[in-house]
């Protein structure tokens, strides 16, 4: 098997990987394609679940209208409309309004935009109705992000949230009802754990800078249709060759330029240029033990990951007919009403709700002290149950847990200065992956932009200088005055 040297290899089938094979083949450039598994998709895939004969995801995967990139992509490639846009989110916590008792009432919080107020203000009456939070705390937390979308971060000497919340007088109450709550679920750690420049991204692209930024984007169909069968039926119709169940064993380099691949199988692919689009843990697997630029870029095995778990069950009957919710103060973290949320879905196998539980450190490993997936799955039965009722009276037919152990990178103090540009010292050789530079956590967001970035510098390479990434969303007038963004 022979490529044309002016044939570009991308090795991996992920986000990323599909981003810069997309925007490459927009622009008539050869691909090659190869990902070692049997699909397309990577972390954001399914798979079969033999008792439920559903495909299930491994994880939940969404987007926000903050997203301009991924959002762009889905147009792209025909895929947008397979994404439910909730306008309104639901939070499920403690009614701090209710009569004194050692255990208070738990209130679906709804959680939507003012059609009357500008942006940042248009949140604020949402905010101001949590009813899990008194009004001295809601006006702690208001002064909070204030000082949160003024910070000045020094990236050399940043402090972890958790560390910053305390100095800036955020009361514990607020601390793991709010700031714990929005943030574990945006960035997958705990805040001991998340850089103050990190979280201050989530809050001012998501919640201040634009009006729908917040909006959480819900795919309504399986990950497997969404990145294994449209976007390569997208691909294919633009020449781009895609093989699955190919794996690649070796990157060959001559000097400071990339000469070609070696598949696992023996095939030599000759190639002078190479995207390497995998996860940051496989990435000196590939490689030659000797490359111009080995010993910076292995400042990226200093990249820590953290877990996601997912606990899916099906009962007899519906439990609740919200499509999603987000809980407080629970082991559980958001709920997604799958039987609700997905085109086409049947329920002969059962109501499927699927609990996702991000940073899930203490639930694998021996942090389980002890605890078996049974013991994990019935306690959040139980918070269900807290919160409806009905799943009391309701049978459940079949469970599973699964857990994603390296989910994403760690966005700990110090990450930005590991992370590396798309662009090598090796000539023909360029990265893509959520975890090189891209200004964004962990996210499909990040993976996108890391394609679209590696793409760029081909590009550039090639002589065909193009600015492909879209401006910065443009902050609204009263943020611009507020916040200074």
């Amino acid at each position: 098997m022979r490529a044309s040297q002016s044939e570009v290899v991308i090795i991996g089938g992920g986000l990323a990987g599909l981003a810069c094979a997309v925007t490459l083949a927009d622009r008539e450039i050869p691909v090659s394609l190869y990902e070692s598994r049997p699909r397309l998709g990577g972390r954001a895939s399914s798979f079969a679940d033999k008792q439920s004969e559903q495909l299930i995801d491994n994880c939940q995967h969404v987007s926000m209208g903050c997203c301009s990139e991924f959002n762009r992509f889905c147009e792209t490639v025909g895929i947008a409309d397979y994404f439910q846009r909730a306008s309104e989110l639901y939070f499920v916590g403690p009614d701090s309004a209710a009569p004194d008792s050692k255990v208070k009432p738990l209130k679906v919080n709804r959680f939507t935009a003012s059609p009357l107020l500008p942006a940042p203000l248009h949140l604020l009456p949402a905010f101001g109705g949590l009813s899990y939070l008194s009004w001295p705390e809601k006006i702690q937390l208001a002064r909070g992000l204030k000082q949160l979308a003024l910070a000045k971060i020094e990236l050399d000497d940043e402090p972890t949230m958790a560390d910053w919340l305390v100095e800036h007088g955020q009361s514990p109450t607020v601390i793991n009802r709010f700031w714990n709550v929005v943030l574990v679920s945006a960035l997958s750690e705990t805040l001991d754990r998340i850089s103050l420049s990190h979280a201050r991204k989530v809050f001012v692209d998501g919640f201040l800078r634009a009006r729908d930024s917040w909006q959480v984007l819900i795919p309504t169909v399986p990950l497997e249709h969404l990145y294994g069968t449209v976007i390569q039926d997208y691909l294919k119709q633009r020449g781009t060759k895609i093989s699955l169940q190919t794996g690649v064993e070796k990157i060959r380099i001559d000097g400071q330029q990339v000469a070609g691949v070696q598949l696992r199988d023996g095939t030599e692919i000759n190639c002078s240029r190479v995207v390497l689009a995998v996860p940051h843990q496989r990435i000196f697997d590939l490689l030659p033990t000797e490359f111009p630029g080995r010993e910076k870029l292995t400042r990226i095995q200093q990249l820590e990951s953290a877990p996601i778990t997912s606990v899916h069950l099906w009962f007899d009957r519906e439990i609740t007919s919200l499509p999603h919710a987000v809980f407080v103060d629970t082991l559980s973290q958001w709920m997604f009403n799958r039987s609700r949320l997905m085109q086409n879905a049947s329920t002969e196998s059962g109501y499927y709700y699927q609990i996702v539980i991000s940073a899930s450190h203490n639930l694998t490993g021996t942090a389980r002290q002890g605890r078996t997936q049974s013991d994990i799955i019935n306690a959040v039965i139980s918070e269900l149950a807290l919160i409806w009722p009905e799943v009391n009276s309701a049978e459940l037919l079949h469970s599973r847990m699964v857990t994603e152990h390296q989910a994403v990178f760690s966005v700990k103090p110090g990450v930005e200065q590991i992370r590396p540009s798309q662009s090598t010292q090796v000539n023909g050789l360029y990265l893509a992956g959520d975890w090189t530079s891209t200004g964004w956590p962990a996210t499909m967001e990040g993976a996108v932009r890391s394609g679209i970035q590696a793409a760029e510098f081909l590009l550039a390479d090639l002589g065909k200088q193009e600015s492909l990434l879209l401006p910065p969303a443009e902050a609204s007038f009263l943020s611009k005055i507020l916040f200074r963004l």
